[in-house]
C-alpha cells in the first residue's frame, strides 16, 4: 500500500425513498480508470455511515475506507439506515435489523438503477453485518461477495451482549437512547483499551455527534433478545467472517459454528490481531483494509468439482 499516493475522491450525496421515508446515500467513485466493482458499506448500531466509512483525520493516511477503496479502483457507497444520520428519523422508527436490511436493499436498488450496477461487494460491521447478511438473504443476486465484520450469530459467549442485556428493559421502554462523547469512548475502552489512537477516537466522536445525539434501540433489542437472526445456509455467495482479536461482541465458538454452516466453499475466517470492535478506526486499520481488499479481489476458481 502506497500511502504517499493517497487520492481523495470527491463525494456526492444521493437520496432515495423506502416507503415514504427518505434514505440518505453517499458515493465516492473510483479514482482509477481500471474499475474493480462497487462496494456497499453498511454501518452499525451506534453511528451513522459517513463517520464510520468516510472519517477524515489529518495526518492519518486513508483514514476514510471509502477513499482507500476508491483509490484501489472501487466505486464506493454508504447510506444511513432509517433512524440514523441524515436519513428519516421520525417518531415511530424502530430501526430493527430487518428494517436495516430492507434499507440496504432500497439503497442497492437505487444504485443499480442509477449506475447500472449488477452486484455489490458488501461489507457490514457489528449490527451492520447482520443488516448486510439480511440483504444477502433477501437479494442473493445483488451480493457478489459478503464481508461480515464484528458479526454475532447466536450471541452465546458474548460478554458485550451479556452486559447489554442487563439494560434491555430500558431499551424496550423507548425508541432511542442518548449518546455523548463518553459513550463513543466506551466503544474503544470496553474490550481492550489502547487499540485506537486518541486523536482518531476524538475525530470519530466529533463526526458522530455532529449528526446525532441519540440512537435508535431497535438493533440493541434484536441483538439482546432475538438472536439468531441470520441463517448461514441462505448465504450462498462467497463470504468472509472478520473478527478482531479483542472484540467482545461475539465469541470465537459462536462465529466458528456459523462459519462451518456457510454452504459456499469459497469462504474465509480472518482474525485481526490488535483489533477490538470499530475496525476502521483502530491503529491496525491498514491490516483490515488489506484483508478486505484481498477478499474482494480474489479471482473466481477455474475448477469447482462435480458437486458444483
Amino acid at each position: 500500500m502506497s500511502m504517499a499516493a493517497e487520492k481523495l475522491s470527491e463525494g456526492q450525496e444521493h437520496w432515495t425513498k423506502i416507503g415514504d421515508s427518505d434514505l440518505f446515500l453517499f458515493e465516492k467513485q473510483a479514482t482509477t480508470d481500471k474499475k474493480r466493482g462497487t462496494v456497499l458499506f453498511v454501518h452499525g448500531s451506534s453511528m451513522a455511515s459517513q463517520p464510520t466509512f468516510d472519517l477524515q483525520v489529518p495526518g492519518r493516511p486513508y483514514s476514510s475506507a471509502m477513499d482507500r477503496f476508491a483509490d484501489w479502483g472501487f466505486d464506493t457507497w454508504c447510506f444511513d439506515c432509517r433512524g440514523y444520520g441524515r436519513s428519516d428519523k421520525r417518531p415511530g422508527t424502530k430501526a430493527t435489523i430487518a428494517e436495516g436490511a430492507a434499507d440496504a436493499g432500497a439503497a442497492a436498488q437505487y444504485i443499480q438503477k442509477l449506475r447500472g450496477t449488477k452486484s455489490f461487494y458488501v461489507y457490514g460491521i457489528s449490527s451492520g453485518a447482520l443488516r448486510a447478511a439480511g440483504l444477502a438473504e433477501n437479494h442473493p443476486d445483488m451480493v457478489a461477495r459478503l464481508a461480515l465484520d464484528a458479526f454475532v450469530w447466536t450471541g452465546e459467549g458474548s460478554h458485550t451482549l451479556a452486559e447489554r442485556r442487563t439494560r434491555l428493559p430500558n431499551f424496550r421502554e423507548g425508541e432511542r437512547r442518548p449518546i455523548d462523547r463518553a459513550f463513543v469512548h466506551s466503544v474503544f475502552n470496553r474490550d481492550h483499551p489502547g487499540t485506537a489512537e486518541d486523536r482518531v477516537v476524538e475525530a470519530f466522536a466529533d463526526a458522530i455527534l455532529s449528526l446525532d445525539d441519540s440512537m435508535p434501540n431497535g438493533t440493541y433489542r434484536d441483538m439482546c433478545s432475538n438472536l439468531p437472526i441470520t441463517d448461514p445456509a441462505r448465504l450462498t455467495m462467497p463470504t468472509i467472517v472478520m473478527r478482531g482479536e479483542y472484540d467482545g461482541i461475539a465469541s470465537f465458538e459462536d462465529l466458528i459454528a456459523f462459519y462451518a454452516r456457510l454452504p459456499n466453499p469459497d469462504k474465509q475466517f480472518a482474525v485481526m490481531p490488535g483489533i477490538s470492535h470499530a475496525s476502521f478506526q483502530q491503529k491496525n486499520y491498514e491490516l483490515v483494509y488489506h484483508i478486505l481488499h484481498s477478499f474482494f479481489t480474489q479471482p473466481d476458481p477455474v475448477y469447482r468439482g462435480e458437486q458444483h
